[in-house]
Formats: structure tokens, sequence, C-alpha cells
């Protein structure tokens, strides 16, 4: 999949090196629950992708700058239930990349592939509620809030709330 100026690759094994430069990231890994601090750590998340393509349960991307050619991030898909038409968005960029639109222009693609293609009628994302920049980001790409999950989580011991957002197709096609 390509954007104007970014390139979609499906992630694949060899990925990992670009992996382990975001995940094992303090400031990019500060609200999710994953966090990796060796190369060996990040072979977690690698069969974590695996598993998502064997199972048919989703798919994320490398995001690729077309220009340079150089890692930007990543995103795509969880948690697909095709039963209930509808799947979870995730996605992440190196801190070099934030601030720079590259979500507002992969998104677009992103809801395409979900809406059409995967069958989808929904797309949810689930933000840490203190993940200001997360939370502005999906509600410039039109996701509406719906909640807030009160202390559904534990990260470092501690209880936090989770936002909830998404996206119906019927909005998407407006």
């Amino acid at each position: 999949m390509e954007t104007k100026n970014y390139k979609l690759q499906e992630i694949k094994p060899s990925d990992i090196n670009n992996i382990h430069k975001g995940l094992s990231n303090p400031e990019i890994t500060k609200y999710y629950d994953v966090h990796f601090s060796t190369l060996e750590e990040t072979e977690v998340q690698m069969q974590w992708y695996r598993t998502l393509i064997k199972e048919g349960t989703g798919i994320w991307w490398g995001i690729y700058d077309k220009t340079d050619k150089q890692f930007c991030g990543a995103g795509g898909f969880n948690n697909l239930n095709k039963t209930h038409q509808k799947a979870e968005i995730g996605f992440w960029l190196l801190k070099e990349y934030w601030g720079k639109g590259i979500l507002a222009e992969i998104m677009p693609k992103l809801f395409d592939l979900g809406f059409t293609q995967l069958n989808l009628n929904r797309i949810e994302g689930y933000v840490a509620s203190k993940n200001i920049k997360c939370k502005s980001a999906l509600e410039k790409i039109n996701f509406q809030y719906e909640g807030t999950m009160r202390e559904c989580e534990i990260k470092n011991l501690k209880k936090i709330n989770v936002d909830f957002y998404a996206v119906l197709k019927s909005e998407w096609n407006k």
C-alpha cells in the first residue's frame, strides 16, 4: 500500500531491528503495554505479528518514507472479529517522526482497507487516558470518543484508565 509520501509494507521477520528501535524507547512505549529492552525480547512482538496473520486476527505494516526509504513506525489492525465486523487499530511512530502528519496521511488508506477489503463496520482505538497526543491524533482523523474504562489495566503496578474511540463505516463514507 502507498500514500503520496509513505509506503506500508507488511511486517516481516527482517524488520526486527526497526521494531526494536521503536519499542525499546521509553518515550514511545510510555503508554503502551509493551516495552522490549533487548533484541531478543523484541522477538515476542515479532511472534505476535506472525500470530495475527496465521490466526486471521489482524495485520500490521511498517511505515516507510518513500523519499529516503527510512522506517518511520508501524500500524495495523488486531483483535479482528469477522462476526462482529470490527477490529482495533494500533500505531506507533519513531520519535523523530512525531508531529509530521504521517497518521493523517496513512489512516485513510487503513480505513479504506478495513472498511472495504476486511468488510469492517467499526474500527476501534484504545488509548491510555493520559496519552493526550494519541487521543488528539485519533480525534483529528474522525474517531469519536465513546467513553472511559476506569482502572481497567495495570501498567508499572499502577491502575490506569483507558479511553476508547471508534469510527464507523457509515461515518467514513460521508
